[in-house]
């Protein structure tokens, strides 16, 4: 029926144009003007790009891997990744170690310090901000915390989650754009291993504290478009999100926060849009895994990176079109790490089993993300 009353509208309009006068022209005229400015209205704005990566643990067997006669170097280790990490106009990563550097004495499992020359190796490779909040953070006490943030410092990284004083604490970080979209990033950790921060010295450290993480996104969706929230959290080696973890991003949804990354299980958990009681959608991915790291176990060497599209739309900032690529590190080649689609079998037997598996597990709650092979 809509098809024919817009007929005959047109047939009416057609007899009757020879008794058409200037007014209903001016009329159809305006009427083309209103529909070209209504059409440019609903077209998208200006957009960026975010990516993400999972847990840095630079194992003593790893860093052993890219030691040099002039120091550590972790480029042929990484160099595959580079263009995925580069590609983002932000890319944000767990650094799941303290990068103390030499002087404080390297050191693995399980009280880690490492390198300077990582943190330097993923600000080449196209990192803008990394999270220092992890069960790790207090493994060789303040003095590594605070030489790791010297030396984000020196290579102009910007580090959340833990601090150099209590100014460091309350300057909330917030990227701008050249799009002129800003994102606020907010990371905390359950816990650190048993390990407390001196007397005195609370800012040294964001654990996960509900009231204070609320009042962290209130005062960040003051100063940003975005609000990303960064959370170590959930169970190791554990393939499905907890009650807790879900109840955080429940949380998150509610306090109308964009985007929560989650890592510390060291394997891959499932993304999904959460609703929050407003009716915000927020994206959610409850654990990033390991990127890269010294563990040999299968599940333990699939890791990802994460591919997020912030775009403005009728003047509202929005989260679209999530993409995946899942990464493996092969630990029988030097920690190098590849695209999981590239993998051979003679890399990783049954590679093309292991590579549906792992896109089945990461999009079972989310029907519309698309996996990067190229």
């Amino acid at each position: 029926m809509r098809c024919i009353k817009w007929v005959f509208v047109v047939c009416l309009c057609v007899i009757a144009g020879g008794c058409m006068g200037a007014s209903t022209i001016a009329n159809t005229e305006q009427a083309v003007f209103l529909k070209s400015h209504l059409e440019e209205k609903d077209k998208p704005g200006k957009a960026i790009t975010l990516s993400a990566v999972g847990d840095i643990l630079i194992h003593d067997r790893v860093y052993e891997a890219a030691e040099t006669e002039d120091g550590y170097d972790f480029e042929p280790m990484l160099k595959d990744m580079k263009p995925y990490m580069e590609d983002a106009t932000i890319t944000f990563a767990n650094q799941e170690t303290m990068i103390g550097g030499e002087e404080l004495g390297l050191s693995g499992y399980p009280a880690f310090n490492s390198p300077v020359e990582i943190g330097e190796e993923l600000k080449d490779s196209g990192v803008d901000i990394v999270s220092i909040a992890n069960n790790h953070s207090l493994d060789r006490g303040e003095e590594a915390i605070q030489e790791s943030i010297k030396h984000w410092k020196d290579i102009d990284m910007t580090y959340i989650g833990a601090y150099k004083d209590e100014e460091d604490a309350s300057d909330i970080r917030v990227l701008e754009t050249d799009e002129d979209i800003s994102i606020g990033f907010l990371a905390y950790t359950y816990g650190t291993n048993g390990i407390s921060v001196p007397d005195g010295k609370d800012f040294l450290l964001n654990y996960i504290d509900e009231s204070q993480i609320k009042k962290d996104i209130a005062e960040a969706q003051k100063k940003a478009d975005v609000v990303v929230l960064s959370l170590h959290f959930g169970e190791e080696y554990k393939t499905m999100p907890n009650e807790e973890q879900e109840n955080l991003v429940q949380m998150a949804a509610d306090g109308d926060v964009d985007i929560v990354l989650g890592h510390h299980p060291h394997v891959l958990q499932p993304m999904e849009w959460v609703e929050g009681k407003n009716g915000h959608e927020t994206f959610a991915i409850y654990s990033l895994g390991n990127f890269f790291s010294g563990q040999d176990e299968l599940d333990r060497q699939i890791g990802g990176i994460l591919h997020l599209t912030i775009r403005e739309y009728n003047d509202k900032i929005t989260v679209t079109d999530p993409e995946f690529m899942p990464t493996f590190v092969d630990i029988e080649d030097d920690y190098k790490m590849q695209p999981m689609y590239e993998l051979s079998n003679d890399v990783l037997n049954k590679s093309d089993k292991h590579y549906k598996q792992t896109k089945e597990h990461m999009s079972q709650w989310l029907d519309d993300v698309e996996f990067v092979e190229d």
